[in-house]
C-alpha cells in the first residue's frame, strides 16, 4: 500500500508540475501562431496519441519530463515530430496550422520560452491560495507578541511589539522568512531591522539561546512568539503572494549558497530524493503533499529561468542578444553551448542521484 501511495503521489506531483510547464509553452506558441507539431506529457514509449489542429498530443509512459516540439526549433524532439508530421497525410487534422518557430517575432518567441516557468508560478500560487484559505491554522504575522522571560534575544535587543522587517539585511515577507534566516545565521547571532513605535531601527548583534538536542547537535531557541492575523480575503491574498516570494527566494538563496560553497554539493538531491520526500509528505497528509508540490513547481520555475543555455533562461538570453544585434545567434554556437551545459547538468543529476542512493542505504533519506 505504501508503494502504491508513493507511486500515485509522485505521479500527481510530477504530472502536475510538468504538465503545467509544458502547457505554458504550448498555449503561448499557439497564441503566437507558431506551428506545434507535438505536445507530449511524459517521456519514453507513447501510451496515447491524438492529432488535432495540426498538433499531435501524446501521453508517454514515464512521468519524468515532457516537451512541446515546435517546427524549426532545432531540438531532437522537434525534428522527430517534424518527420512524423511529414509522414502523415497532408489533409485532415494533421495539416500544418502555424509558422516555424524561427520566423516568429523575437518578443513572441521570448513569450513562449517564459510561459513555461510562468505557469509553474501560477500553479504554485493557486495551490498556496487554497492551502492558506482552507487550513485551520491562523496566519502568522511578523510582529512579536511576547519575548520569553530571560530570553537572550530580549536582553540583546528584541522587544514585544517589534515588527521584524529584515534579518541580516534580507527582507522578511512572511513569518517563515524569519525562521529561514535564523536557521542560516552563524553563531546564534543576527542583525535585525525592526519597526518599533512607528520608527525603523537597527538592532545589530541580537543573540539567541542555544541547546543541545538528543543527537548532540546544537540548536537555537528563538525565544519569542508572534501575533496571529485574522483570515480576511486581503490577508489571505497577501500571505499567498508573500509565501510564493518566500519559496522562490529560498530556492534562489540555496543555489547561491551552493555556488559560494556555503552548502555542500553532497546535500544535493535528485529524482530518488524527490520521490522519497514525496513519499514522506504523502504519509503526513494531502496538505503536506501539496506544500511539497508548491516547493517543486516554484523550484522548477526559478531553475528554468537561470541563464543557462540548456534551460528556458538560456534561450531567453539568446533571444535578448538577437534583439540587440538584430540577427539570430549562430545556431551551431547555440547547439554547442546547449549540449555542453546539458552534459554538465546531466552529470550533476547523476551525482545527486548517487547521493540519494547513498543516503537511502545509510538510512539518511
Amino acid at each position: 500500500m505504501t508503494v502504491l501511495i508513493t507511486f500515485l503521489a509522485s505521479l500527481l506531483v510530477f504530472g502536475a508540475v510538468i504538465a503545467i510547464h509544458e502547457f505554458g509553452h504550448f498555449a503561448a506558441a499557439k497564441l503566437a501562431g507558431i506551428q506545434v507539431n507535438e505536445f507530449s506529457i511524459g517521456m519514453g514509449p507513447a501510451l496515447l496519441q491524438k492529432t488535432a489542429g495540426g498538433t499531435q498530443y501524446t501521453l508517454r509512459l514515464l512521468p519524468v519530463g515532457g516537451y512541446v516540439a515546435m517546427e524549426g526549433e532545432g531540438s531532437p524532439e522537434a525534428e522527430q515530430a517534424e518527420r512524423e508530421r511529414d509522414a502523415r497525410p497532408p489533409a485532415g487534422p494533421g495539416q500544418r496550422s502555424g509558422i516555424p518557430f524561427p520566423e516568429a517575432a523575437v518578443w513572441k518567441r521570448a513569450a513562449v520560452m517564459a510561459a513555461g516557468p510562468f505557469m509553474n508560478f501560477v500553479l504554485g500560487f493557486a495551490v498556496l491560495l487554497g492551502l492558506i484559505a482552507l487550513r485551520p491554522d491562523p496566519i502568522a504575522s511578523k510582529i512579536i507578541y511576547e519575548v520569553e522571560p530571560g530570553a537572550l534575544c530580549g536582553q540583546t535587543g528584541l522587544a514585544a511589539g517589534d515588527e521584524i522587517i529584515a534579518i541580516n539585511g534580507r527582507r522578511c515577507f512572511v513569518a517563515n522568512d524569519i525562521i529561514y534566516e535564523l536557521v542560516r545565521t552563524r553563531d546564534a547571532e543576527a542583525d535585525f531591522t525592526v519597526r518599533r513605535a512607528g520608527q525603523v531601527i537597527e538592532l545589530p548583534g541580537v543573540q539567541f539561546d542555544t541547546y543541545t538536542d538528543a543527537d548532540g547537535n546544537a540548536r537555537m531557541n528563538m525565544g519569542f512568539t508572534v501575533y496571529a492575523l485574522e483570515k480576511t480575503p486581503a490577508n489571505i491574498l497577501r500571505e499567498t503572494v508573500n509565501s510564493e516570494l518566500y519559496y522562490g527566494r529560498v530556492i534562489y538563496t540555496s543555489l547561491l549558497d551552493l555556488v559560494r560553497g556555503r552548502e555542500s554539493v553532497n546535500n544535493l538531491s535528485g529524482p530518488v530524493g524527490i520521490v522519497s520526500a514525496i513519499s514522506q509528505a504523502a504519509s503526513y497528509g494531502l496538505a503536506d503533499l501539496l506544500e511539497l508540490l508548491v516547493l517543486i513547481t516554484v523550484n522548477l520555475g526559478v531553475f528554468n529561468l537561470l541563464p543557462i543555455p540548456a534551460l528556458d533562461g538560456g534561450r531567453l538570453v539568446f533571444l535578448a542578444v538577437e534583439a540587440v544585434i538584430r540577427r539570430p545567434v549562430s545556431q551551431r554556437l547555440q547547439e554547442h553551448l546547449t549540449m555542453a551545459t546539458f552534459i554538465l547538468l546531466f552529470g550533476l543529476m547523476i551525482f545527486a542521484t548517487y547521493n540519494d542512493i547513498l543516503r537511502l542505504f545509510t538510512g539518511a533519506l
